[in-house]
């Protein structure tokens, strides 16, 4: 390919566009829903675009380029993944150690009605007072735990143990029904 400004993209992709296959082989890269397909092409129009014939082949720089946007993209995926397992990992330890903070909820809701009052009329004959007002502010108005104790005028570990005690007792009545 002497110069590649007689040729449209269209006719340099059917003639490389196995250099996306070929990267992506190498790479080890699964592509079931397309995407790493879709960046090796989209790397080759970039490469025909800045292609500069006196710096070298054109097909050494589809293949650099095509690796690299590849590489890029599976270090973009690999960095997305252990934010989302990190983020995983805190709200699965927020939940079960019973410290949650007003940031971190598995499912954000703004304003929750109470839509089924038969069930949280059963719900709270189950709890004391105490385990009651942990339900509502820590579980249905997420509220931190510090906040509540403030609120209520007690400790934050007398908040912890509310919290505690209303989730054995839930857990009890759960099973059984």
């Amino acid at each position: 390919m002497t110069d590649h400004k007689q040729f449209t993209f269209e006719e340099i992709f059917k003639q490389n566009e196995n250099r996306v296959h070929y990267q992506m082989h190498k790479l080890g890269i699964r592509d079931q829903d397309g995407e790493f397909y879709s960046e090796g092409i989209y790397a080759m129009w970039r490469a025909y675009k800045r292609y500069e014939p006196d710096k070298g082949p054109m097909s050494t720089y589809f293949n650099y380029t095509i690796r690299y946007s590849l590489l890029d993209l599976m270090r973009k995926k690999i960095q997305q993944k252990e934010k989302e397992q990190a983020y995983l990992n805190k709200e699965i330890t927020s939940i079960t150690s019973g410290n949650r903070s007003s940031n971190s909820s598995l499912i954000p809701i703004p304003e929750m009605k109470i839509i089924d009052e038969k069930l949280w009329k059963d719900v709270f004959s189950h709890l004391t007072v105490k385990q009651r007002k942990w339900v509502y502010y820590a579980i249905i108005r997420d509220m931190p735990l510090k906040e509540i104790a403030d609120k209520e005028g007690v400790t934050v570990e007398a908040v912890k143990s509310w919290g505690k005690q209303a989730r054995k007792k839930l857990r009890k009545v759960l099973i059984i029904e």
